[in-house]
């Protein structure tokens, strides 16, 4: 921390960031003078957010008198001023009431209550897995479970386990189950996730011969695994689409590319990250931030929820929101065997 930086910098920086988080409009002396927590003249706020001007820690937007934080000065609320909110026994109970307690899968589960976090806090909400870059297929299985309906399973060299229903157009005989059964080990175990592109899909269904047109559908939903393993989905987007600190230009560019956000989301699954727009060069949306937190299954990491806003979030109530639901989901995949879950 800049050593220039006194106490009453500090005290009067956090006023302007709480003040601007609330409006939404340039903080002038005048405004922040009426803080009871300062108890200072406004010519001696005047002299301190000159200061704090040059220091980067605010900006003058336009010919404005007021100020808006700078992305540094957010950094410095958030990593060191901020006084995190603590839960209430109410706030509990009412965000335990928007998690749903019955779910199919887990994932399901984990888009539902993504989609209740963007409800509640009018932000996007992402949804991350944490199946590694070099992860490997270890095994995929296809499991008859009645006419015409196969179970595919599909477990990873991490440890990551998911299963797609398909139904086809006609049931397998034990033939065709038995060769797609040697074919899975010879063409697909061992093979990275992040390997498995269009042309190389191509290259199976054709390798596949006569059982083409009959095993190509499997070939294809499996296809369709190893993509949801490693990609983010964005609920609520229509809280970008109608925020009015965004260009809308950006937020639709945005969310036909998404291949920035995935390279975020790869590093956070070590804990809590809050990342602002400037400090990440070529981030689309101006003046956002990205919140995302990890949830874990049986104590290894399962994947991340996040929330996408504009800078000027309440850091201090929307965090402890964030790790309740990514605690409860922990708890809630971890508890039980997923078969129970209905």
């Amino acid at each position: 921390m800049d050593e220039q930086l006194t106490d009453r910098k500090k005290r009067i920086l956090k006023a302007i960031i709480r003040t601007y988080m609330e409006t939404g409009e340039p903080v002038g002396s005048r405004t922040i003078s009426k803080d009871k927590d300062l108890n200072v003249s406004s010519a001696t706020i005047r002299n301190e957010m000159s200061d704090l001007t040059e220091m980067g820690y605010i900006v003058q937007p336009h010919t404005s008198a007021g100020r808006i934080p700078s992305d540094k000065g957010y950094r410095l609320y958030v990593d060191q001023l901020m006084e995190q909110n603590q839960l209430t026994a109410n706030e509990k109970k009412m965000l335990d009431s928007m998690i749903p307690q019955e779910y199919v899968t887990e994932e399901d589960l984990v888009n539902k209550a993504s989609m209740a976090l963007a409800d509640l806090t009018k932000c996007a909400a992402v949804v991350a897995n944490a199946t590694p870059k070099f992860s490997l297929i270890s095994k995929v299985e296809v499991i008859p479970t009645g006419k015409r309906m196969y179970v595919i399973l599909m477990i990873t060299s991490n440890g990551s386990i998911k299963n797609k229903v398909c139904r086809l157009e006609f049931d397998l005989s034990q033939d065709q189950l038995e060769f797609f059964d040697n074919f899975v080990k010879e063409n697909l175990n061992g093979v990275p996730i992040d390997s498995l592109s269009d042309a190389y899909l191509e290259k199976l269904t054709e390798a596949m011969g006569t059982y083409m047109m009959t095993l190509s559908p499997l070939v294809s939903e499996i296809m369709k695994m190893t993509k949801e393993m490693s990609s983010v989905s964005i609920k609520g987007q229509s809280n970008l689409l109608t925020c009015k600190d965004f260009n809308q230009n950006e937020i639709i560019s945005f969310l036909d590319n998404q291949k920035e956000l995935k390279g975020f989301i790869d590093e956070t699954f070590s804990g809590l990250h809050v990342m602002f727009s400037p400090e990440r060069d070529g981030f689309v949306i101006h003046n956002s931030s990205i919140i995302t937190a990890p949830f874990s299954k049986d104590g290894k990491t399962a994947g991340a929820l996040g929330l996408i806003g504009p800078m000027r979030l309440d850091y201090a109530k929307f965090i402890p929101y964030l790790e309740y639901f990514t605690g409860k989901i922990s708890e809630m995949i971890s508890e039980k065997p997923q078969e129970q879950n209905k």
